[in-house]
């Protein structure tokens, strides 16, 4: 059997669209989806500001009853995943269940419910704290319900590595289809933290833009003026299935994946290391295991987080990998116009950058007004460019020093 690996699918949840299509125009015209919060009080924070997910409707992939007992990043996931399903034409009366699977990246879970369910905890006592609670708040009931939702029965599975949770998730449900343990893996990433106490432990690590009076400003990655990420929430799911069984079905296919990297910093708990070495192995493991050499990358999508040292650092390692040929990529943050999804963000970006490759674009990185001088790369400012690129990295680093690069390609004979 062919062990190579196919995207077919494509479902998202985000701040800029709902939908595959949706979230895709927003990219390629330069929308930012970042705007006061207005899903509680937040004007005491110095940060007050969110890419939230608007005019979500999850009665429209969820029956009413299984939605009231699911946390909000867990109905991101479920809706992202049947988006993924239905896009990629898949008959689950045809499908073989017990060789499909899921894996699911969530870097903070059900935090909104743990908030709630305390909340009720103290002020009616315990005997009122939902039965549901447990279940709706803990991380793998997203993988778990999209399971449940579509009756995939094959490896299910769970990753929790800070703003790295999906990249890994992909990266994961890649080797389960290489070694032969399913024909098919919705790798999903989801989170939904935009929370009162959430945002004030992000405020407390001034890790957050204050960008308050200007919000669709406010996420500048690489710009000189940058001052800290913004959050974000919402999902993305891929389906990645077998060359054997996508052209079996004759499904569509956006593009291959081809290589995964991952390596730790083991440096500090949330700033990543300045020589950018972890992230210099990510990405050199990467184009290793998927056979290329460095000429053969035309873009990066990055992590691109808009903190002053994630950017100079990224830069950084960008330049040690690809040397002088760093200066000849395309390179692009996601995070300019949806914020920070945290541990959905590799699989949004993984998103993009498959639309990217399938549809010959790459998105620009938003309010990059001024450069700072320690990121003196070509970062697509402002505008969209048409280009054909026979492969990209999609990186993705987190608190902790977990670092994680996916190659994605065309997909040749």
């Amino acid at each position: 059997m062919d062990r190579r690996v196919l995207i077919t699918g494509i479902g998202v949840v985000s701040p800029i669209g709902i939908g595959k299509e949706n979230f895709w125009q927003a990219l390629i015209n330069g929308q930012s989806g970042i705007d006061t919060i207005t899903r509680f009080d937040a004007n005491l924070y110095d940060s007050q500001i969110a890419g939230e997910v608007k005019d979500f409707n999850c009665d429209e992939y969820l029956p009413r009853k299984d939605a009231r007992r699911m946390d909000r990043f867990s109905q991101f996931a479920v809706s992202a995943s049947i988006m993924a399903f239905q896009d990629s034409q898949i008959k689950l009366d045809k499908l073989n269940h017990e060789r499909s699977g899921v894996i699911l990246g969530s870097g903070i879970g059900g935090i909104f419910t743990f908030e709630e369910q305390h909340e009720v905890l103290m002020n009616r006592g315990p005997q009122k704290v939902s039965p549901f609670f447990i279940p709706m708040m803990i991380v793998n009931m997203g993988a778990g319900n999209v399971a449940i939702q579509l009756g995939l029965k094959g490896p299910n599975s769970c990753v929790s590595t800070a703003c790295e949770s999906s990249t890994h998730a992909i990266g994961e449900a890649f080797r389960i289809l290489q070694r032969g343990d399913a024909d098919l893996m919705v790798a999903v990433g989801s989170e939904a933290s935009i929370t009162p106490l959430a945002l004030a432990g992000f405020c407390s690590m001034k890790a957050l833009s204050t960008y308050n009076q200007e919000p669709k400003k406010a996420s500048r990655p690489f710009d000189k003026n940058r001052d800290g990420f913004v959050m974000a929430e919402g999902a993305a799911a891929l389906i990645l299935e077998t060359k054997e069984s996508a052209e079996r079905r004759g499904a569509p296919i956006y593009a291959e994946l081809k290589g995964y990297g991952a390596s730790c910093d083991a440096y500090h708990i949330t700033a990543p290391d300045p020589e950018g070495e972890g992230a210099t192995r990510s990405m050199l493991y990467a184009i290793h295991d998927a056979g290329l050499q460095i000429d053969d990358i035309d873009y990066i999508n990055a992590h691109g987080t808009s903190t002053p040292l994630n950017d100079k650092m990224e830069s950084l390692a960008i330049k040690k990998v690809f040397a002088e040929r760093a200066y000849q990529l395309k390179i692009s943050s996601t995070k300019s116009m949806t914020g920070h999804l945290l541990g959905a963000a590799g699989a949004m970006e993984a998103a993009a950058t498959v639309l990217g490759i399938y549809h010959h674009i790459v998105h620009p990185t938003i309010n990059l007004e001024e450069a700072d001088e320690d990121c003196d790369l070509n970062y697509v400012p402002k505008k969209a460019q048409k280009m054909e690129i026979r492969n990209a990295i999609s990186n993705s680093f987190g608190f902790g020093g977990h670092n994680g690069s996916l190659i994605f390609g065309q997909f040749k004979e």
